[in-house]
Formats: C-alpha cells, sequence, structure tokens
C-alpha cells in the first residue's frame, strides 16, 4: 500500500509510540488540564505539526547532516533541553493563585506543544531509522511513500491527541473542586518536564 510493507505493521506501532510518556504527552495533558478541551486540541495540532517539521526534515537527509556535524546537534539538543527545563522550572516555583504556566489562549497551546516536539533532535534520528523498517523496497519507494507515511502519522497522531483531550477534560472536571489536588499535578507535572529536559542533555 503506497509502497509501504505491511501497513498495519505500520500503523500498529505508531499508536504504541504516541502511548509511550514523554514531553509531548505532558504538554498535551497539561494544556487540556489548563485550558480545556480547546487547548487539548491546539496542543494536539502543535504537537501534530512539530512532528512532521522533524519528520521531513528526516526524510531530507537533515539526520546524516547531524550525524555529520555533532556540534549542530549537540547545540539543537541543548535548545530543546533547555527549553524543558525552563518550562519545569516556572511549573515548580509558580505559587498558588498565580497566572498559569501554560496561557489559556489555544495559540499559545499550539506554539507550546509545537516548540516542545521540535527541540527534539533524536527525533529527526528515530524517524531515519524508522521509515526504512517499513519501506518496500520491491515498490521503488518515492515521494508519495513518504507522504502516505507522514499523513498516517498526522491523523493517528491528531487523534490520539482529541482522545486524550478528552480523557484528560473528564477528569480535570472533578479536579477543579479540590485545589490541592490540580497544584500538586502541577508540581509533579513540572518535576516530568525537568526531567526530560535533563535526560535530553545527558544522554548523547
Amino acid at each position: 500500500m503506497f509502497g509501504i510493507a505491511d501497513y498495519g505493521a505500520f500503523v500498529a506501532a505508531i499508536l504504541v509510540f504516541l502511548l509511550v510518556p514523554g514531553p509531548g504527552n505532558l504538554a498535551l495533558i497539561t494544556s487540556t488540564s489548563k485550558g480545556g478541551l480547546r487547548g487539548g486540541i491546539a496542543a494536539s495540532a502543535g504537537i501534530v505539526a512539530g512532528d512532521q517539521v522533524l519528520l521531513w526534515l528526516a526524510v531530507a537527509g537533515v539526520a546524516a547532516l547531524l550525524a555529520a556535524y555533532p556540534t549542530a546537534f549537540a547545540a539543537v539538543q541543548w535548545l530543546g533541553a533547555g527549553y524543558l527545563t525552563w518550562l519545569g522550572l516556572k511549573m515548580l516555583r509558580a505559587k498558588p493563585g498565580a497566572a498559569p504556566i501554560l496561557n489559556i489562549r489555544p495559540r499559545q497551546y499550539f506554539q507550546q506543544a509545537f516548540f516542545i516536539t521540535l527541540l527534539n533532535p533524536k527525533a529527526i534520528v528515530f524517524y531515519m531509522a524508522f521509515f526504512p523498517l517499513f519501506v518496500d523496497p520491491t515498490q521503488k519507494p518515492g515521494l508519495h511513500t513518504f507522504a502516505a507515511m507522514a499523513a498516517t502519522i498526522a491523523v493517528l497522531g491528531f487523534s490520539y491527541g482529541v482522545v486524550a483531550s478528552l480523557l484528560t477534560h473528564h477528569l480535570a472536571a472533578r479536579m477543579r473542586a479540590n485545589p490541592s489536588i490540580a497544584r500538586w499535578l502541577e508540581k509533579l507535572a513540572g518535576l516530568m518536564l525537568l526531567g526530560f529536559g535533563l535526560r535530553l542533555a545527558l544522554s548523547r
């Protein structure tokens, strides 16, 4: 199908990767808890947009360029780590009643999720390693093959984001009656973002 070997396995693999905890999932959950469904859907669109940029950069061979110039890769890696760490520290230092770290306006949720996704250079390398596993060499894969893969990832990613936003919104509505739980979860989210940032900085 479109030059993709075992399309069903390709879809299953994407779904598994979507469920793996990471900065994108955390941004999605936090955006929904702060901005409701509108914030969650905007964050979902931001994550999908960031993924699309990364996967097309991978197709264009940027991963090979980064591998040839380790300094460039390290610079982007440190930029992403610094961004996640900055967000985590802001959430940890936020005081009760202070303005939310993630603004309620959907445009900012989109930008937040987009940059969290984009500033992860290892995703480019991942796509470069992942795509060949599902390319059927007998069908002479071309641009249409990668376009079909990109479209599949976009549809699955956005659908996952909408479902996750609905579930998060339902749970968040039950927790609004207890502000102490919301503050505890914000601190926990800050620690997780800080951890993701440190892991990105230290894993070379």
